[in-house]
């Protein structure tokens, strides 16, 4: 039986008298590819906003690993292990490719060589640097920029930044990857490209991926289980094509 590595239970927050999401179980697995699908309005980056410490939850709980995390700030809740992207892109414009990943490195102790050894430019520092500046480059490698790691952020095309936010999330070491939207406004070709980017760090990191999406196609082609929401409420649970198919999702997301 596959570990359960994110349990939510009866998990919800209310914004004064607006119940923004409310009573949502989800049970997500080792290694899962899992979707969270839904309308404009649906509650999903709500969801995501709870389990990363963003919002704390006004009912329910949630765990990772077992261990309870409810209402744990943003940066507990990343060093326990999960890590997420954002709809709108947030990088350090002014920072090249590389020093946005290593950025993300920080979090680990064994990359923590201290305030003093840095300042004073003590071999550990150095040997800390080039260790930092390998394991970021084997992350660039894995989603396709290791040749871009030294140009700015901002100078990177619209779909190489959404893979770079991807990347820095990654070399914080989570046991759960949440991608809020990770396809938005890419073409179909870069799509797939993530498609196959998603799956290659599910099965080289053996991390558990929880995401949000628009896309159908990329929903379908990617994910092995989804909850589809509408007005901050579980639909229907289950396989892509079973849930997608279910009429109350289908009125829900075409009305009538």
């Amino acid at each position: 039986m596959s570990k359960v590595v994110l349990k939510t239970e009866n998990l919800g927050i209310s914004f004064g008298g607006l119940k923004a999401v409310q009573n949502l179980n989800l049970e997500i697995k080792e290694k899962q590819l899992y979707g969270l699908v839904g309308p404009n309005g649906a509650g999903k980056t709500t969801v995501f906003n709870m389990i990363t410490g963003v919002y704390k939850p006004t009912t329910g709980n949630f765990w990772l690993d077992g261990e309870d995390l409810t209402g744990k700030g943003q940066e507990t809740i990343n060093h326990k292990g999960i890590a997420r992207t954002f709809q709108n892109i947030r990088l350090f414009n002014n920072m090249t490719v590389i020093r946005n990943v290593m950025v993300g490195l920080h979090n680990q102790p064994e990359y923590n060589c201290g305030v003093i050894t840095s300042i004073l430019r003590l071999p550990k520092h150095f040997k800390t640097e080039r260790a930092m500046r390998e394991k970021a480059k084997e992350i660039l490698r894995i989603v396709g920029l290791e040749d871009e790691r030294n140009n700015l952020s901002c100078n990177l095309p619209y779909g190489k930044q959404r893979k770079l936010e991807i990347a820095r999330a990654l070399a914080t070491n989570p046991k759960l990857l949440c991608l809020d939207e990770p396809a938005a406004g890419m073409n179909p070709h870069e799509t797939e490209d993530l498609m196959t980017i998603v799956r290659r760090i599910r099965d080289e990191y053996n991390i558990t991926i929880l995401l949000i999406e628009h896309d159908m196609k990329f929903v379908t082609g990617l994910c092995d289980e989804i909850t589809v929401l509408n007005f901050g409420t579980s639909l229907v649970q289950g396989t892509p094509e079973v849930a997608l198919s279910n009429p109350e999702v289908i009125k829900a997301y075409i009305g009538g």
